[in-house]
C-alpha cells in the first residue's frame, strides 16, 4: 500500500521532512492496542512502540499517537516487524473529548479526519441534545460533520427528527439511511473519495459496524443485535481501527460513546454557533444577556425569523453545558458562579421585600 492510499499529501510531507535526515520513515496509525499501536506504511503493517525519548518529552496523553495520526518511525535493530515511534506529525484535524474519570485529561478520539459521519439510529436510540454535543466537537475538530440517521427500515419518525436537526444545525447535511437495506448510501458518494478519511462516531447500537461493512463491501466488522429492552448496543467495536476500502476511501471506526464532553468546550461552542455569535456581536451592549436590554440583536433576530428559535435554544443548552464543564475544573470560575448566584438571590429578595412593602 502506498502512502498516498493512506492519505499522505504535501501537508504531511512538509511536516515529515526534518525526520527524514534522522533515518525515519512515515507511517499512519491504523490500530490502537494497549501500550502499542499498529502503524502502516510502504513496508506494510508493523508494531509500533513509542521510544523512550518520545515518552520523556510527551507532556500529556494527547501527545501520544492516536488513530489516524501520521508518525515518524525508525526500525528496531534485529526486529523485522517492530518499529520505534519517534514523533507524531502535526495533526490537520483532531476530534477530542474529555477522557472519562476524575482527572481532567484530553483524549484524542481520531486525527486527520476529513469528514465525520455522526451516526444516530431511528429505532429509539436517538437523542437531539447528545447529537448537538457531537456536532460541536466535530466543528471544533476542523472536520466536516455529516449526520447519518441509520435504521430507516425501522423508523416511523424519520422526518420529524430530520426537521429537529435542521432546526439546530441548518448547514449540516443529514441523510436517512439503512445499512441493512442499503437505502440512502449512494447519496454519500461525494464524501467517499479515494485518499480521504472519514470517521464514524456515535453511540453503541446505532449500526456503525454494519455501515462500515457496507462501505467496505465486505464483512470486516463483527455486528450484533441491540438489546430489545432498551435499544442499547453491546460494544461490538472495542478498539479504534483504520481501514481502506476497495474504492480507496479511508474509514476510521471507533467504539460507541454514549456521552461526549468536547475537550475545548469554548472552542466547540464558538465553532458550532458562529452564526449566533455574529448576531450577538451586533447587540448594543457588550454584556447583553439577550433578555430585556434595548438594542438586543438576538431578540430582534428571533422576532424577524432570521434566527430560528430552535437554533437559539440549542445554543443556550450547549452554553450551559460549557459553563458547567468550565466550573467543574476551574476553581475561580466556581467561586464567580457562586457569587453571581448569591447576588441574584439578594436582588430577588429585595424585589420581593419592596413589593410586599408597597402592598
Amino acid at each position: 500500500m502506498t502512502l498516498a492510499e493512506l492519505g499522505w499529501d504535501d501537508f504531511f510531507a512538509a511536516a515529515f521532512a526534518p525526520f527524514a535526515a534522522e533515518g525515519c520513515v512515515p507511517a499512519r496509525v491504523t490500530l490502537e492496542l494497549k501500550g502499542y499501536c499498529e502503524v502502516t506504511g510502504e513496508a506494510g503493517a508493523l508494531l509500533g512502540e513509542c521510544s523512550g525519548k518520545f515518552r520523556q518529552n510527551a507532556k500529556s496523553p494527547a501527545d501520544f499517537p492516536a488513530i489516524g495520526d501520521w508518525v515518524a518511525v525508525i526500525p528496531q535493530p534485529g526486529e523485522a516487524t517492530r518499529v520505534a515511534i519517534q514523533a507524531v506529525l502535526p495533526r490537520r484535524t483532531k476530534f477530542s473529548r474529555r477522557a472519562a474519570g476524575e482527572d481532567v485529561l484530553e483524549q484524542v478520539v481520531a486525527a486527520n479526519v476529513d469528514t465525520v459521519f455522526l451516526v444516530s439510529s431511528l429505532d429509539g436510540n436517538h437523542h437531539l441534545h447528545r447529537l448537538e454535543r457531537y456536532l460541536a466537537a466535530a466543528w471544533a475538530s476542523g472536520a466536516e460533520p455529516v449526520v447519518l440517521l441509520n435504521k430507516a427500515d425501522l423508523a416511523e419518525d424519520a422526518e420529524d427528527f430530520t426537521g429537529e436537526i435542521a432546526g439546530v444545525a441548518p448547514a449540516v447535511p443529514v441523510f436517512v439511511v439503512s445499512a441493512q437495506t442499503r437505502r440512502g448510501l449512494k447519496a454519500l458518494a461525494p464524501w467517499l473519495l479515494p485518499g480521504k478519511t472519514i470517521a464514524l462516531l456515535g453511540s453503541s447500537g446505532v449500526g456503525k459496524s454494519t455501515l462500515i461493512n457496507r462501505l467496505m463491501g465486505d464483512q470486516v466488522q463483527i455486528t450484533q443485535e441491540v438489546r430489545e429492552a432498551d435499544n442499547k448496543g453491546r460494544h461490538t467495536t472495542t478498539q479504534r481501527e483504520l481501514l481502506v476500502s476497495p474504492g480507496g476511501v479511508i474509514i476510521i471506526d471507533t467504539p460507541g460513546m454514549r456521552e461526549i464532553q468536547p475537550w475545548d468546550a469554548g472552542a466547540s461552542l464558538r465553532a458550532a454557533f458562529d452564526d449566533v455569535a455574529a448576531i450577538a456581536g451586533r447587540c448594543k451592549f457588550r454584556d447583553c444577556t439577550h433578555t430585556v436590554e434595548p438594542g438586543c440583536a438576538v431578540r430582534a433576530a428571533l422576532a424577524d425569523g432570521s434566527l430560528e428559535s430552535a437554533r437559539w435554544q440549542s445554543y443556550l443548552r450547549l452554553q450551559r453545558a460549557t459553563a458547567h464543564e468550565v466550573r467543574r475544573v476551574d476553581r475561580p470560575a466556581q467561586q464567580q458562579h457562586k457569587a453571581q448566584i448569591k447576588k441574584a438571590t439578594r436582588a430577588l429578595r429585595q424585589r420581593v421585600h419592596e413589593k410586599t412593602g408597597e402592598e
